[in-house]
């Protein structure tokens, strides 16, 4: 078949290698000018700049794509497992330093509190079968009401309900300890205190499988996929936007794509790895969608935004991982201005992203290369971007020279910086969303949107709004799924 995919992240890539490899013509076109998505590379001053996801968790699933390829990862990126994971700090100074050493995980809880050592191997233990379930979940489509009904019992046995503070919560006393076993949601843009308990397997996938980095940054593993897709047959357009998904309206099937060009790509099958409420919303006629009207879509629960500073130093500050998790003040009441109020507060929690720590080849000599990334309301909230993005970016710099990085302010010498009006403008998600659909109980399996459109049938989505979700072991999974689907419809 003629296959087009719309988008070149790491759902798309994954999806566009799989059919590739099973014999269609597969064509991926992308709107930027090279490949990524979300996973986009900033170069600037010397400084290379990943754009998104940083933390690799599931390696084999990256094998298995040059495996069905007839391939070898080594041939095309090196990947590393990283130590620590990621220093989780709290203001007070207290680091828990994070890996899969369980002779340091239990050293590190002692630190903050001995008794919840034993808490922790209760813990750990009731995440084996929570993760089995998950795990069985993440690469099965969900497209009947059947589907769901079979994993109920399950879910309802594992306690699927709760969310994953409260899980974390029912183990842990100390609230330092509740917060590092329960902010895993966030990194696929779930709120931890409404995500189902079933996100809690993040942290027994870490411990499985460990952290990994690929060496030349997050766009040497997005170059490496795109060389694969390429030397097998694929075909890759970049700077090439989709304006409509035509539909035949006999049929009620997609017949190809309609580029902003006003060219026309014909196919038998077109993949979306488009957000799915843009591409719904903006790519598909309205009278071609019966169950996904605009109204189904905008009822949606959505995910945060993000404000991220990428920026170079002209030194380095070893005191810092690869990974550092900063949690400030405020949980539970930070998460709910950032989910329910939508309101931009004064303080933050943040995630810093220092690639040199592990591969200095990122930046000039003796420099390091950064992201500093705080969760923020999406475009729901009433938050005035262009007068504010200055003023919460000079807050987010001078927390981080007060309490990590002296004189911060006086090395930057390379700066650029994004907040959700480039997620909605620039990426097509929908309220500026950085994750899409949110990770909620009632927007999981089944309930989120489909893989395969009830209304389209031969128009496919992969990527963060669609099952299994957010995070790059979700995406590249919706790639498999999709992969498979479209595998058996032949």
């Amino acid at each position: 078949m003629k296959i087009v995919v719309i988008g070149s992240g790491f759902g798309g890539l994954s999806c566009a290698i799989r059919l590739q490899a099973q014999g269609h013509e597969v064509k991926i076109v992308e709107k930027r000018n090279k490949l990524g998505g979300r996973a986009y590379v900033y170069e600037q001053d010397g400084f290379k700049f990943d754009g998104g996801p940083t933390i690799i968790t599931a390696p084999w699933l990256i094998d298995e794509l040059f495996t069905l390829a007839g391939k070898k990862t080594g041939d095309y990126v090196n990947l590393v497992k990283i130590d620590p994971f990621y220093n989780i700090r709290w203001e007070d100074g207290t680091v828990f330093n994070y890996n899969d050493d369980k002779k340091n995980l239990y050293a590190q809880i002692a630190k903050i509190n001995p008794k919840e050592i034993e808490s922790y191997k209760k813990f750990a233990k009731s995440l084996d079968e929570i993760y089995r379930v998950g795990f069985e979940l993440i690469d099965k489509p969900f497209s009947s009401i059947w589907d769901m009904v079979r994993v109920i019992p399950e879910m309802i046995k594992l306690r699927s309900d709760r969310s994953v503070y409260k899980f974390a919560s029912k183990y842990f006393k100390d609230e330092k300890l509740r917060e590092a076993f329960s902010f895993h949601p966030l990194l696929i843009g779930g709120n931890p205190f409404t995500s189902t308990s079933i996100y809690a397997m993040i942290h027994e996938l870490e411990q499985k499988f460990g952290v990994w980095f690929a060496m030349g940054g997050t766009g040497a593993l997005v170059k490496a996929l795109g060389d694969l897709f390429t030397d097998i047959g694929g075909e890759i357009y970049t700077e090439t936007e989709v304006e409509e998904i035509q539909i035949d309206a006999t049929r009620s099937k997609a017949k190809g794509v309609k580029l902003k060009s006003g060219e026309v790509l014909e196919a038998d099958t077109v993949v979306s790895n488009a957000d799915v409420a843009f591409t719904y919303l903006n790519l598909v006629p309205k009278e071609f969608r019966k169950k996904n009207t605009d109204e189904k879509i905008k009822k949606l629960n959505y995910s945060m935004s993000l404000f991220v500073i990428y920026f170079g130093t002209d030194r380095k500050y070893e005191n810092m991982a690869h990974h550092e998790i900063i949690l400030g003040n405020r949980y539970r009441g930070l998460l709910e201005d950032i989910f329910d109020r939508k309101v931009l507060a004064d303080d933050f929690s943040l995630y810093l992203h220092r690639p040199t720590a592990t591969d200095p080849s990122l930046a000039p000599e003796g420099c390091d290369c950064w992201y500093v990334l705080s969760p923020v309301p999406h475009l729901g909230g009433n938050i005035d971007w262009k007068t504010e993005g200055q003023k919460y970016r000079d807050l987010i710099i001078g927390y981080l020279e007060k309490h990590y990085m002296p004189e911060l302010s006086k090395h930057i010498i390379s700066e650029l910086r994004i907040d959700p009006l480039h997620f909605e403008g620039t990426l097509n998600s929908y309220l500026g969303s950085a994750f899409s659909v949110a990770p909620t109980l009632m927007q999981s399996a089944y309930l989120r949107p489909h893989n395969q459109s009830e209304d389209i049938p031969n128009l496919y989505f992969v990527g963060a709004g669609t099952h299994p979700g957010a995070g790059m072991p979700g995406v590249i999974s919706s790639g498999k799924i999709v992969g498979n689907m479209i595998g058996k419809a032949v």
